[in-house]
């Protein structure tokens, strides 16, 4: 007994690891080992997937690989399997059915306890929302829409959620008013091709009719040069002033040089409203004009403002008499209509 006890006393002295002590060590460094593999070793692998410059992250596009078959079938560890594929090819929340959140779920669905899958979605959510971020930027708003709900049962109280889903609202808002500018622009366009159109044709018919005058009083003038002999042989004794006076005065008529059209109202343009107003104006000896007046219009008061500032910035060469400038008083009809 005393031999035992000294022989203990002594291997204590030398340093002799106890086999108690030596078990506890051995189960320590078995269960590193399986959380090193188990745990540690797939966050890595994911994450370095996601780490900007790595092979991973450069590639153009996410893998478009058609998702298994039946995913209620596959195991836990199948799932995970499918889920570390999907990171390392960058399909986190997307394409529908086949992307590395959906998979972790599933794994949560079978385990609800299973840590892999519960801390893989709160280590990547951070990630899954940027490629969100990214689907919104494009206007991809149906598909930002299902990222965003698929997020949000990973974790429903993240306050990331609340930027993306502003940030949705805010790009759909935006391509609308892009795309009523788009239309309203499109229709001022047609309201100036109308507007150039009616008066180009008023124009033209003002310029007719001034050849048409024009012919009158060329027809006119030999029928007057005609007459003139008898009156000087009735007057032989009349001076040359008097001989000249049955002759009629050479009058030309205003001739519209600038034309300016007149604004739509945007009051009547919203309402779908067409008229017409009739105005009253006089030119001067300068060709400037002035006085204008609404004689009648159509609906009243609608389009009266519109068309005075028009007229009041037309320009005319002025009516003449015997080659002197002189006022004259005229009346136009200036039509709005709306392109359809």
């Amino acid at each position: 007994m005393d031999n035992r006890h000294r022989l203990s006393s002594r291997c204590l002295e030398r340093g002799a690891v106890n086999p108690v002590t030596l078990a506890v060590v051995v189960i320590v460094v078995a269960l590193a080992i399986a959380a090193w593999f188990l745990i540690f070793k797939p966050y890595r692998d994911a994450a370095a997937g996601m780490t900007p410059g790595t092979p991973s992250a450069q590639k153009a596009t996410a893998s478009r690989e058609a998702p298994p078959a039946n995913v209620d079938a596959l195991s836990v560890d199948q799932l995970l399997a499918e889920a570390r594929t999907a990171m390392n090819d960058q399909r986190l929340v997307a394409p529908a059915g086949n992307n590395a959140f959906e998979f972790y779920m599933k794994v949560l669905q079978k385990q609800p306890g299973n840590q892999v899958a519960a801390d893989a979605l709160r280590e990547t959510f951070s990630y899954g929302a940027a490629a969100t971020e990214q689907t919104i930027n494009q206007r991809e708003f149906t598909e930002a829409q299902r990222e965003i709900d698929l997020l949000a049962k990973a974790d429903p109280e993240n306050y990331t959620l609340t930027i993306l889903r502003s940030k949705l609202d805010a790009q759909r808002k935006t391509l609308d008013r892009e795309q009523q500018q788009a239309l309203d622009a499109q229709k001022a366009q047609q309201l100036a091709q109308q507007n150039a159109a009616a008066a180009a044709k008023q124009q033209a018919e003002q310029a007719a009719e001034a050849q048409r005058l024009q012919a009158a009083k060329e027809q006119a003038a030999p029928a007057g040069a005609a007459q003139q002999p008898a009156a000087a042989a009735e007057r032989p004794a009349a001076p040359a002033a008097r001989q000249a006076a049955p002759q009629a005065d050479a009058i030309s008529d205003a001739v519209l040089i600038r034309q300016v059209s007149p604004r739509y109202p945007t009051a009547a343009m919203r309402a779908n409203q067409e008229g017409w107003v009739d105005v009253e104006l006089t030119v001067g000896t300068d060709g400037t004009v002035g006085n204008v007046t609404v004689v009648d219009s159509q609906p009243k008061h609608v389009f009266d403002r519109s068309a005075i500032d028009a007229v009041s910035r037309w320009e005319y060469k002025p009516a003449t008499r015997n080659g002197e400038p002189m006022a004259v008083t005229l009346r136009r009809r200036l039509q709005f209509n709306l392109g359809r």
